[in-house]
């Protein structure tokens, strides 16, 4: 199945405009998935939504409440959310620098492709592809996209560029209370020995095929004998049983651009901690 970008703008660093593509690097369907079936009837069983001492209610009749205090909330209509979505905009901006492995992996959240969407498009993409490679450093900016602001990082990835949403500040737990008691001590020199070298004798490259989900495997396993056996229980929906549905401007001249971006970026400083970009 071909994969479908879920946001197409342009990747801007400075004056240099490159129109791309976001494509999902997960697949969200690799696993295993199942319906819940009434078994005596073997129709489907579906969830409604019910007030006690109402009864089912209708999507339209619900707000969203937010908690104030125990049993108290406050409600919100739905065109008081809606007005404050923010509009998908067509422009990531590349706002700031970093190290690799500067950024903890406590923040990294969703990864995407970020691919060209047309072949003008991919020198522009490639110079900022290997500088960032050269300088061993990860690219910083905002993303809008389905009514919400993302925090980005991008990075080199193999022949392309990498994107992947990062956690606010704000969603981080801190971590000092939770291992406030681990005792502060130096380990053991004999002991610290054993590990170090049990941990060279077992290093090696990262290779993700080696890794197998044993669960996924039995599962399957599973299904493929039941399916084969006649004993199995089967059940078959009926059509009554389905449930309810509720720009890019191409690069003319890189090097003119870079040159430019240059001047204009020579003696801004760095944004302030906390300011969103434009």
């Amino acid at each position: 199945m071909a994969s479908r970008a879920v946001w197409k703008g342009q990747l801007r660093l400075s004056l240099v405009a490159i129109p791309v593509e976001l494509h999902p690097a997960t697949r969200s369907g690799a696993r295993l998935s199942f319906r819940q079936i009434h078994g005596p009837s073997g129709k489907p069983v579906r969830y409604e939504k019910t007030v006690a001492g109402v009864g089912p209610v209708k999507s339209d009749e619900i707000l969203k409440g937010y908690e104030l205090g125990k049993g108290d909330y406050l409600l919100l209509q739905p065109e008081d959310i809606d007005a404050i979505k923010l509009e998908t905009r067509k422009t990531l901006e590349l706002v700031q620098f970093v190290d690799q492995g500067e950024i903890s992996p406590l923040y990294f959240d969703r990864p995407y492709y970020v691919i060209p969407s047309d072949d003008l498009a991919q020198d522009a993409y490639r110079v900022v592809r290997d500088a960032l490679r050269a300088e061993g450093k990860t690219a910083l900016g905002q993303l809008t996209m389905r009514g919400r602001e993302y925090l980005c990082a991008i990075r080199p990835c193999g022949d392309g560029l990498l994107l992947e949403t990062l956690r606010y500040e704000d969603e981080i737990r801190e971590a000092a209370p939770l291992f406030s008691g681990i005792e502060d001590q130096t380990s053991d020199e004999d002991l610290l020995d054993v590990a170090t070298q049990l941990i060279r004798r077992k290093s090696s490259p990262f290779d993700a095929g080696v890794f197998r989900d044993h669960y996924d495997e039995a599962l399957r396993a599973l299904i493929e004998a039941k399916r084969k056996s006649r004993k199995t229980p089967r059940a078959k929906l009926g059509d009554g049983d389905e449930p309810r549905g509720g720009g890019a401007t191409n690069v003319v001249d890189l090097m003119s651009a870079l040159k430019e971006s240059l001047k204009k970026d020579g003696g801004a400083k760095p944004r302030g901690r906390g300011k969103k970009s434009a």
